[in-house]
C-alpha cells in the first residue's frame, strides 16, 4: 500500500468517525447473547458468529458513513460546522471515498453470506436502509426516526445471524429501544444545524418546530425508548444485574438532557458522545452479563 493510499485511508476513518462503532456494535453483541440464551449448547454465539456479526457492522456503517459524506458534500461545504471535513475541504476526492464505499458494502454482503442464508437474504435490506438514510433530511422532518431505524436493524440482525429467523419478540423490543433511543438523541444534535438547515431547505424536527420544542421532542423520545427497555427487563426475566443496566440508563438519559438548553447547546458534544456511549456499553454489560449467568 502507498503511503497516499495509506493516508487517505487514515484520513476516511477519521471522517466517518469510525470509533463511533461503538454506538451500535454493543447492541449487536447484546442481540446476539440474547439469542444465543437457550440455543446454543455453550449459551454463546460462536467465534465464527462474532467476527462476521462484528465484520458486518462495521462494513455496513463505514459505507453508510461514507456515502453520507458523499450525498451531503455540498451541503457539508456550504455549512461553517462542517465545511473543514475531508471532502469540502479537499482533503479527499470523492472517487476514492466512493470506492471506500463499496469495498465496505462488499465487506458487508460478505459476512452476511458467511453467517446464513436469512442473513445474506435481508442484507440488501439493511444496506438499502443505512444508505438511503442520507436522503432523509431532503424530504421529511422524521429522519431522525429514519436514522433510528438503521441503527436499531443491529441487535434484530445479530439475533438472525445466531439463530437463523426470528421467533421472539426480543430483538424486536431490543430493536424498539435502540430506534428511539437513537432518534432521541439526534433530534438533539440536529438542534445545532436548526438555523442552517432552514436556510439550506433540509428538514428537522429543530427546523420545523425550533430548539425549544425539539428538546421536548427528543425527552418523549427518550421516556419511550426507557418505558421499551423496562418492558424488555420484565420479557427476558433476567434478575437483578439487568434492573441495573435499566436504572443506570435512565440516570444517563435525564443526565443528558440536564446538560442541553434551549438557551445553551455548549455541552451538546458531551451530551451527544460521551453519554450515548456508555449507554451502550452498559445495557452490554449489564443485560450481556445477566444472559451469560443465566443462560440455559
Amino acid at each position: 500500500m502507498t503511503t497516499t493510499a495509506a493516508s487517505n485511508i487514515r484520513t476516511t476513518l477519521e471522517m466517518i468517525k469510525i470509533e463511533h462503532t461503538l454506538f451500535a456494535l454493543p447492541f449487536a453483541f447484546l442481540g446476539a447473547l440474547l439469542a444465543a440464551r437457550g440455543f446454543t449448547a455453550t449459551g454463546l454465539p460462536t467465534a465464527w458468529q462474532a467476527l462476521w456479526i462484528t465484520a458486518a457492522m462495521v462494513g455496513a456503517r463505514s459505507a453508510a458513513m461514507a456515502f453520507n459524506r458523499i450525498a451531503d458534500r455540498e451541503y457539508d461545504a456550504a455549512n461553517p460546522r462542517t465545511a473543514a471535513r475531508a471532502i469540502p475541504a479537499g482533503r479527499l476526492s470523492v472517487g476514492f471515498v466512493w470506492g471506500f464505499t463499496l469495498a465496505s458494502a462488499a465487506l458487508f454482503f460478505v459476512a452476511a453470506l458467511m453467517l446464513n442464508r436469512t442473513a445474506l437474504l435481508l442484507s440488501p435490506v439493511a444496506l438499502g436502509s443505512v444508505l438511503l438514510y442520507s436522503y432523509a433530511k431532503r424530504f421529511t422532518s422524521l429522519s431522525h426516526v429514519v436514522l433510528g431505524w438503521c441503527l436499531s436493524i443491529a441487535p434484530t440482525g445479530a439475533w438472525v445471524a445466531v439463530r437463523g429467523e426470528f421467533g421472539s419478540a426480543v430483538p424486536l423490543l431490543l430493536s424498539l429501544v435502540v430506534l428511539l433511543w437513537t432518534a432521541g438523541f439526534d433530534v438533539l444534535y440536529a438542534c445545532q444545524d436548526h438555523d442552517f438547515d432552514r436556510r439550506a431547505g433540509l428538514r428537522s424536527i429543530p427546523a420545523r418546530v425550533g430548539v425549544a420544542r425539539a428538546l421536548w421532542v427528543s425527552r418523549g423520545l427518550h421516556a419511550g425508548a426507557f418505558a421499551a427497555l423496562v418492558g424488555l427487563y420484565f420479557l427476558t426475566g433476567l434478575g437483578a444485574a439487568a434492573l441495573a443496566g435499566v436504572a443506570a440508563t435512565g440516570a444517563l438519559l435525564v443526565y443528558q438532557h440536564s446538560l442541553v438548553r434551549a438557551d445553551d447547546l455548549g455541552r451538546l458534544n458531551a451530551a451527544f458522545f460521551t453519554t450515548n456511549a456508555f449507554v451502550s456499553v452498559i445495557l452490554l454489560a449489564t443485560f450481556g452479563g445477566a444472559a451469560l449467568m443465566n443462560r440455559f
